[in-house]
C-alpha cells in the first residue's frame, strides 16, 4: 500500500465575515501550496533553554519529520523571542547591552536544539531588521484598518507575563515576608497596577468572529480539552487589548511607526515572527494559513485569542492548526531554580544518548496533561522498548547464527498463504492465526501512525509501533528458527521466510520511527541493507511477496554490523556514547 501526503488538508476559501467598523467585505482566504508550515514558539531569552523547551521543539519537529517522510513540503521554524521587559531588566542584571545579551543566550538555544536533532528549516530572532519590518508593516496595517486606537489604560500588570490583567485575573497573596500582594491567578507572578498612555487594539469587536472560527473548525485547536478551555474562554467579554508600552518605561522593542515614545507590545512583536518567516508581505502567500502552531499550554491565549484576532484584523487567515501540550514536572514538582530540580537538556542527552532522550519525551509526553520525569522511569523505557524489544530483535535476526548468508530473506507462499488458503490441508503452510493477525496490525500500522500524528498524539503513534515491536518478537520465538536445519529444503524455506517477514516488520518500524529516532532509525535501516531513497513513506510497500509483488529487497545482501541498536542503560550509569548517521 502506498502512504503520501493527505489530501484533505483545511482549505480556505471564499467567506464573508463582518469586521466591526467596516462593511461587510468578502475576504478570500486561499492556499496557493499543499505545503505545510510548522512552527515551535519563539523562546524568550530571559534564561537558558530546559526541558519544556525542548520538548515544545521535539514536538514540532517530529511532525515536520513525519510530514516531509510522507514526500509533502513543509518547513520548520524556531527561534527567540529576545524584547520586552524582562530582557531589559535581566540584560541590565547581567551587566550587559540588550543585544549582546540577546545574542549570548539566542545561541545557547541554537546549540541545543542542533545538539537535539532539531531540523529547523528557519530560525528566527525578534532583533533581526527582516522582523522589524514585517512587524512595523503589520501594526500600519492594523492602524490603517481601523483597529488600533490611542487612549489611557490603567490595570495590573505583570511584568514576568508582560501582559495587562483584569480583576478577575488576580488574587490576593503573600510575598516571602508575609506582605499583602497582588499576583496573577494563571501564573502566580506579582502584579502592580499601572496607569499608562498606549495604544489599544480593538480585541473586543472580534469575540463574535472568533466564536464562529472555532465553531466551524472544530479541529483548529488539539487537543479537545483546550479547544473546549478557549471555547469557554470566549463566553465572557473580551478587553480591548494594551498594544503598546510607554518608551519611558520600556526602551527594548519596535518603536510605534510614526511615534517613537511608544514601543510595540512584545505578544503582538513576537507573534509576528509567523508571518516575518513566511514572508509577509509579499510572499507569505505560499505558507499561510497552512500553518501549525506547536505551543505550551501557558501561552495558549496569546495564540487562540490574541493571535487569530491579530490576523482577522489584518484581513487574514487564522492558523489551520493550533497543537497545545502541557508542562513537565521533575518527581510531581514543577521545575525550578530554587528548588534546584531544573532537567538540563545537554545532561540528559549524554545519559541516554539524544535518540534516548527524544523518544522518552515523545513516548511519555501526553499533550492534555502534565507529565512527570525521572531517571528510573527513563531508564526503565529506553531499556524496555529500544535497547531489548527493538535491538533485541534487530540483533536475532541479523546474527550469523541464524543468518548464515546475512542476507534480507526469500519468501516461500508455500509456506506463508494467503490467510484464505492457510488452512487447506493440501497446502504446506507453516504460518499460524496469530501471525496473520500480526501481518494485519503491520499491515495497517502506517496508516494508524499517521492518523494519530494528525490527531497530536505522538505517544500514541510509538505506543502502536511498540506493540507492533513486540507482537514480531513473539512470531519469532513462536517459530525458533534457531531450531530450523538450514541443510533441510523445507525448512530453509520456512527459516527465510520467518526472516523476510521479521525484517519487513523491522523496516516497517525503522521507518516509521525515523522522524523520533533518527540515529536510531538509520542504524536500524542501514543494517537491513535499505539506502536513503528507499526510506519515504510515499513509497512504502509492507510485504510485498505476500501480496503476489516484486519486492527489491528480497534476498539482497546486508549491511554493515551497525553495532548494537540502543546499549542497555545501567540505574546509575551516564551514555555518553556519541552518535553518528
Amino acid at each position: 500500500m502506498r502512504w503520501g501526503c493527505k489530501g484533505g488538508l483545511p482549505v480556505w476559501v471564499r467567506r464573508e465575515f463582518v469586521f466591526p467598523g467596516h462593511a461587510q467585505v468578502p475576504r478570500r482566504w486561499t492556499r496557493n501550496s499543499n505545503g505545510v508550515f510548522f512552527t515551535t514558539p519563539i523562546f524568550y531569552v530571559n534564561a537558558g533553554p530546559h526541558l519544556g523547551h525542548v520538548y515544545s521543539a521535539l514536538l514540532a519537529d517530529s511532525l515536520h519529520r513525519e510530514r516531509a517522510l510522507r514526500g509533502c513540503a513543509t518547513r520548520l521554524s524556531t527561534g527567540t523571542d529576545e524584547h520586552g521587559l524582562k530582557i531589559q531588566q535581566a540584560a541590565k542584571a547581567a551587566g550587559a547591552a540588550p543585544y549582546q545579551f540577546c545574542s549570548k543566550v539566542s545561541e545557547q538555544f541554537k546549540a541545543v536544539f542542533n545538539h537535539t536533532l532539531i531540523s529547523y528549516t528557519d530560525y528566527i530572532r525578534t532583533t533581526e531588521e527582516r522582523h522589524k519590518r514585517t512587524v512595523e508593516k503589520f501594526w500600519t496595517v492594523l492602524s490603517e484598518r481601523g483597529y488600533i486606537y490611542k487612549g489611557v489604560y490603567e490595570g495590573w500588570y505583570s511584568t514576568p507575563d508582560e501582559s495587562f490583567l483584569t480583576e478577575s485575573q488576580v488574587m490576593d497573596s503573600q510575598d516571602k515576608h508575609g506582605n499583602l500582594i497582588k499576583v496573577s491567578t494563571e501564573s502566580g507572578h506579582q502584579v502592580h497596577w499601572t496607569k499608562e498612555e498606549n495604544y489599544m487594539f480593538k480585541l473586543s469587536d472580534f469575540r463574535p468572529l472568533l466564536l464562529k472560527w472555532l465553531v466551524g473548525h472544530k479541529q483548529a485547536i488539539y487537543p479537545d480539552k483546550f479547544y473546549q478551555i478557549v471555547l469557554q474562554w470566549l463566553q465572557e467579554d473580551l478587553p480591548d487589548l494594551s498594544v503598546s508600552r510607554e518608551q519611558s518605561r520600556l526602551k527594548w522593542g519596535v518603536p510605534v511607526p510614526g511615534d517613537s515614545q511608544q514601543i510595540i507590545y512584545v505578544w503582538l512583536d513576537a507573534l509576528v515572527n509567523y508571518l516575518t518567516v513566511a514572508g509577509y508581505p509579499e510572499a507569505h502567500h505560499s505558507w499561510w494559513p497552512a500553518v501549525h502552531h506547536v505551543v505550551g499550554k501557558d501561552i495558549l491565549k496569546f495564540h487562540a485569542i490574541y493571535w487569530p484576532a491579530f490576523l482577522m484584523a489584518a484581513g487574514l487567515a487564522p492558523p489551520d492548526h493550533i497543537y497545545v501540550h502541557s508542562h513537565w514536572l521533575v518527581h510531581g514538582q514543577k521545575m525550578s531554580k530554587s528548588l534546584g530540580n531544573v532537567v538540563d537538556p545537554m545532561n540528559c542527552c549524554d545519559q541516554y544518548t539524544v535518540d534516548g532522550f527524544r523518544y522518552f519525551l515523545l513516548r511519555q509526553g501526553v499533550p492534555d496533561r502534565d507529565c512527570d520525569y525521572n531517571h528510573e522511569k527513563v531508564v526503565q523505557l529506553l531499556n524496555a522498548e529500544l535497547a531489548d524489544a527493538l535491538g533485541g530483535l534487530l540483533n536475532r535476526c541479523c546474527a550469523s547464527n541464524i543468518n548464515h548468508t546475512q542476507t534480507y530473506g526469500f519468501f516461500s507462499s508455500s509456506c506463508f498463504p494467503d490467510k484464505q488458503s492457510c488452512f487447506d490441508k493440501a497446502t504446506s503452510a507453516r504460518a499460524t492465526e496469530e501471525d496473520y493477525q500480526l501481518i494485519e496490525f503491520v499491515e495497517n500500522l502506517p496508516a494508524e501512525v499517521q492518523t494519530h500524528y494528525e490527531n497530536f498524539r505522538i505517544y500514541k503513534a510509538l505506543e502502536a509501533i511498540d506493540a507492533c515491536v513486540r507482537l514480531t518478537n513473539k512470531f519469532f520465538q513462536r517459530h525458533t528458527p534457531w531450531k530450523l536445519n538450514s541443510t533441510n529444503p523445507a525448512e530453509k524455506l520456512w527459516l527465510d521466510t520467518i526472516m523476510y517477514v521479521t525484517m519487513e516488520c523491522l523496516r516497517t518500524y525503522g521507518t516509521l520511527l525515523q522522524p523520533v529516532v533518527p540515529f536510531i532509525a538509520d542504524k536500524l535501516l542501514s543494517r537491513l541493507g535499505v539506502v536513503q531513497h528507499e526510506r519515504m513513506l510515499k513509497d512504502f510497500f509492507f510485504l510485498a511477496r505476500y501480496n503476489g509483488k516484486y519486492c527489491p529487497f528480497e534476498g539482497r545482501e546486508l549491511g554493515p554490523d551497525t553495532g548494537v541498536l540502543f546499549h542497555r542503560l545501567g540505574k546509575h550509569e551516564s551514555h555518553k556514547k556519541k552518535e553518528s548517521i
